[in-house]
């Protein structure tokens, strides 16, 4: 509404607006339409001559949809709310509407049905979700999801993420309307609508998704069990933890010694404040409970850490220190060598002993690997190549873990040598041959061409443009400097004319010798007349 006044008069203008069903050009033209309060407008279609049986202008003014008037092919039922305010063109079925009052302020759409029954519909609009909670409490709340959407002949479909959600009809079920779809789930699940959940409303003019919705459900609480030591080292930086992950919100924590609660709270006990409160003195118990302050759950966890959580105060074991893993300081050679490792540490008493190899654990294997009685030394023979690696020997006792690593390395090799490259290559070709061998430590190389040794000391022998006199055999030998041995490899590089190209050796050398058996031939012929002649 717009108002201009002065000193002498004051004049008002009021504006209806009317929204017309925009259809992507295909019954009506994009919308909005303005109008003044009191005058007359006509909403126009996109149709011309079309065939129809009958044609229906229908109004909504968001909540409830009305009929104006129905076109057929001989007669106009108009709805007495609108007798004498409007008409429709039987030919392109334009609405003129009358004396507009602000009730006619809305959405007006148009419904062809064709001679064969066939339906030109309202397009599909506003899909929306809505829900009867704002959030809910795992296995106690019943959820209401509804979608709405507007146009005609509605097809409602749910998604959660990117997959159907399917209704089993007992804790899941779906209820479907002419303009909203109704989902229930029972006794929800965390599981149950992950989402963001999505509702899609279809008819044979378009298809439309709602925005993502996601609704927060409330569980738990659990608690996970952690195992803890029995003993502590006195002064040590140590506490006791009691994790609830499966909680939404997160839960809340309190602390009891026996069965009496303590002056702390949150999901960490330190020995610090378990000290301060005079207790750990004597063998003693700890718990904790864990509280959901939405679904109110409240559990009361006796096993977190073991069956109860415990402290003692000296005497306790001595703690483990000054671990050391020792080795040969020797050249070990595979097949040639045996050794033994040692663990030992200087102060605490051990328990037990752990060792490994690589990060996995080693235990005594085809008489090779001997344990001593307490595992504190390894003996190893004879040595393979497969014994190199990092050894770790772990000492541990209720108080303490320690641990030490020595790097064994076990000399072998070379292993039997191979060369990678072409057999054979055109004039002018690079050419590069790549010999390998594995070895402990890396293996030296050095390369012969036809017997002859070349000056090339590296593992790749490189040509940059082939010629005939690369022609020829090249022989690899790798050199192992701590084992004394070697390993040679031949490989045999044809270079040959361009002219050549894409012959096998097979077919050149049946092109050889088919010329010199004609050249033989020939010979052979000419010798034989010069015979014949007189």
């Amino acid at each position: 509404e717009e108002s201009d006044q002065d000193d002498s008069f004051k004049k008002k203008r009021s504006v209806c607006v009317i929204e017309c069903v925009c259809v992507f050009g295909y019954i009506l033209p994009d919308g909005p339409v303005d109008a003044t309060l009191g005058s007359d407008v006509v909403l126009k279609t996109l149709l011309t001559n079309p065939e129809y049986a009958f044609m229906i202008w229908s109004f909504s003014d968001g909540t409830d949809q009305v009929n104006i008037a129905t076109q057929g092919q001989t007669a106009l039922k108009v709805n007495s709310r609108y007798e004498s305010r409007v008409s429709v063109n039987a030919t392109d079925g334009y609405l003129t509407l009358r004396k507009l009052t602000r009730e006619d302020n809305g959405d007006y759409s148009l419904t062809v049905v064709s001679a064969d029954g066939t339906t030109s519909t309202e397009p599909v609009s506003d899909v929306l979700i809505s829900s009867d909670v704002s959030e809910a409490v795992e296995h106690n709340s019943t959820v209401v999801l509804t979608c709405t959407a507007k146009g005609s002949y509605l097809k409602f479909a749910w998604l959660n993420g990117n997959l159907p959600l399917v209704a089993d009809n007992k804790r899941i079920t779906l209820k479907n309307a002419d303009t909203s779809s109704t989902l229930t789930v029972t006794g929800i699940l965390r599981s149950d609508l992950t989402g963001p959940v999505y509702c899609t409303a279809t008819n044979n003019l378009q298809k439309e998704k709602s925005a993502p919705f996601n609704l927060t459900v409330h569980y738990g609480v659990t608690i996970s069990p952690t195992d803890t030591p029995r003993y502590v080292r006195a002064k040590s930086n140590f506490n006791l933890s009691c994790s609830a992950p499966s909680s939404s919100p997160a839960a809340s924590f309190t602390w009891f010694h026996g069965e009496k609660q303590m002056e702390a709270t949150g999901p960490v006990l330190t020995l610090e404040v378990i000290q301060k409160l005079g207790l750990g003195k004597k063998v003693e118990a700890f718990s904790c409970k864990a509280e959901n302050a939405k679904t109110r759950r409240v559990i009361a966890s006796s096993n977190v850490h073991g069956e109860f959580l415990t402290l003692s105060s000296p005497p306790s074991p001595d703690a483990i220190s000054g671990v050391k893993l020792t080795g040969p300081g020797s050249t070990l050679v595979a097949g040639n060598s045996s050794t033994n490792l040692s663990c030992k540490a200087t102060a605490g008493t051990v328990a037990t002993t752990t060792w490994l190899k690589d990060g996995a654990p080693l235990s005594a294997s085809g008489g090779r690997l001997v344990f001593s009685e307490d595992k504190s030394s390894l003996k190893i023979q004879p040595l393979q190549k497969e014994d190199g690696g990092e050894y770790k020997c772990q000492l541990t006792n209720p108080v303490s873990s320690e641990h030490d690593s020595f790097r064994l390395v076990v000399n072998f090799g070379p292993e039997p040598a191979a060369v990678q490259g072409k057999d054979a290559v055109e004039v002018n070709d690079p050419v590069t041959l790549t010999c390998s061998a594995q070895s402990v430590p890396p293996a030296s190389y050095t390369w012969k061409l036809n017997g002859t040794l070349t000056a090339v000391k590296t593992a790749e022998y490189v040509i940059e443009k082939a010629s005939f006199k690369n022609s020829g055999t090249y022989t690899c030998e790798a050199h192992n400097a701590v084992t004394g041995q070697n390993s040679t490899y031949s490989h045999t590089l044809a270079v040959k004319e361009g002219d050549l190209d894409g012959l096998s050796d097979g077919a050149i050398a049946g092109i050889v010798i088919a010329i010199l058996v004609a050249l033989a031939a020939a010979i052979g012929l000419t010798f034989y007349c010069r015979q014949k002649v007189p």
